[in-house]
């Protein structure tokens, strides 16, 4: 879970789909996730509001960084918070 609000933290203007999302993650990281995985990842990142999801009609969720919870994410990413781990 780090590992990808690390990534929007150090790419701000990032915006990317599940598979996008998964796909970079396999190649930058190399780490073997499955897509329910990051799925949930994603999902709590949300739902803590450090990522919003963008719908939009006839296409997969869009997620990026909340610029409001920019500093938050910070914090968790310095350890600085007990909320989750990776």
């Amino acid at each position: 879970m780090k590992q990808i609000l690390r990534y929007f933290v150090q790419n701000p203007n990032a915006a990317d789909s599940l598979e996008g999302i998964t796909r970079w993650r396999l190649l930058e990281e190399q780490i073997h996730r499955s897509l329910r995985e990051t799925e949930v990842a994603l999902a709590w990142l949300v739902e803590q509001g450090f990522l919003d999801e963008v719908k939009t009609t006839g296409s997969t969720p869009i997620f990026r960084l909340n610029p409001e919870r920019q500093a938050d994410a910070l914090s968790l990413l310095e350890g600085k918070s007990k909320s989750h781990s990776d």
